[in-house]
């Protein structure tokens, strides 16, 4: 399961990219949403949009516990259970406890945009 974050808001983005950013349904700043390692079109999507967003690879674990705490159930049904079927498709985050360690407006290494490998903490420190 890959997680994408976006992390620039909606100042200054190019057309192309706000509608590539909506297809992917990450609206604001802070949303996240999870993609299917093999769909190759919303990768290529990411991809594309890697200069405003953070993503990476993380495990199960990780994704049951965001699900756990910050899904919201589509419908209001008290008897339902929160898994990744039962969530709206996007999920609303806080920003990082203790914020950010690298910048913000540059790629990884040296910044937090495009693919990173640290994702999973950011992920523990946003919930």
């Amino acid at each position: 399961m890959i997680a994408v974050v976006r992390i620039h808001g909606q100042v200054g983005l190019s057309k192309e990219i706000e509608e590539t950013l909506r297809r992917l349904r990450i609206r604001e700043k802070y949303n996240l949403v999870f993609i299917d390692e093999k769909d190759s079109v919303r990768f290529g999507m990411v991809k594309k949009s890697k200069d405003y967003v953070m993503y990476g690879r993380i495990d199960d674990s990780l994704v049951q516990k965001i699900i756990e705490v910050r899904g919201e159930l589509k419908e209001k049904k008290k008897k339902a259970k929160k898994t990744l079927e039962n969530i709206k498709p996007w999920i609303r985050l806080h920003p990082p406890r203790g914020g950010f360690k690298k910048s913000t407006k540059l790629p990884c290494p040296k910044g937090v945009l495009g693919e990173n490998k640290d994702i999973a903490k950011y992920l523990e420190r946003m919930l």
